[in-house]
């Protein structure tokens, strides 16, 4: 790093939260009935990481069509989310490592804000993290640099002293649009080939090594 890191930003579904399931689950729910063209499971898990309504308009043939669609997402998934999110293991003790080296964290997700803060305190994991940028905060999404820019803004941190980790490519294209460096997370629903097409700076394959790669990045 050209600075002292003083900041690490996370996507959440995938990255710190094993929601994976439910966020699948949830689009069977919404397609039941539809007429028109249903995704397939991986053609909906590269979506991930973008908003929600972006991957829906995708299938949807008309305005109405896409709210309900959402509607009947979002209901599934209100409705089963705290019977099934948890954290991935080791993820408390990485954070608690990282609070007690004196560096800030922040959420950069595409979900919406009321779901990602419900998934954060379920989980125990909001008190470490007191940026939360969701689909809520802001108007251009991963992998659009803005999300990431703003999160950098509300922790009072630059780019360069920042470092973004992720399991989708939008995470990575979204951290290196705007600076910093990034980490591709090998543990969610996205291969290594499907990451490194965004060109992330580190890799790693679990969690539990973050606070080692922080330690080999500071030399």
């Amino acid at each position: 790093m050209t600075t002292k890191l003083r900041a690490v930003l996370f996507d959440l579904d995938g990255t710190l939260i094993d929601s994976i399931g439910l966020i699948v689950d949830a689009m069977h729910h919404a397609f039941e009935g539809f007429t028109g063209t249903v995704p397939d499971d991986s053609a909906w898990m590269a979506g991930i990481g973008t908003p929600l309504f972006k991957q829906l308009a995708l299938y949807s043939r008309s305005p109405e069509e896409l709210e309900l669609l959402r509607e009947k997402y979002r209901a599934y998934q209100f409705i089963h989310h705290d019977n099934v999110i948890k954290e991935y293991p080791g993820t408390t003790a990485v954070l608690q490592n990282l609070h007690a080296r004196g560096l800030v964290m922040g959420i950069v997700t595409s979900k919406g804000d009321e779901l990602a803060r419900r998934g954060l305190e379920l989980t125990g994991l909001a008190k470490f993290l007191p940026v939360i940028v969701s689909a809520d905060s802001v108007t251009k999404y991963k992998p659009e640099p803005e999300p990431v820019l703003l999160a950098l803004e509300k922790l009072g941190v630059n780019a360069d002293s920042a470092l973004m980790l992720g399991d989708s490519p939008h995470d990575i294209s979204s951290g290196n649009a705007a600076g910093v460096r990034t980490i591709g997370a090998l543990w969610g629903p996205f291969t290594r080939e499907q990451i490194a097409v965004a060109k992330p700076t580190y890799w790693i394959s679990d969690i539990s090594e973050l606070p080692a790669l922080l330690d080999l990045i500071a030399g």
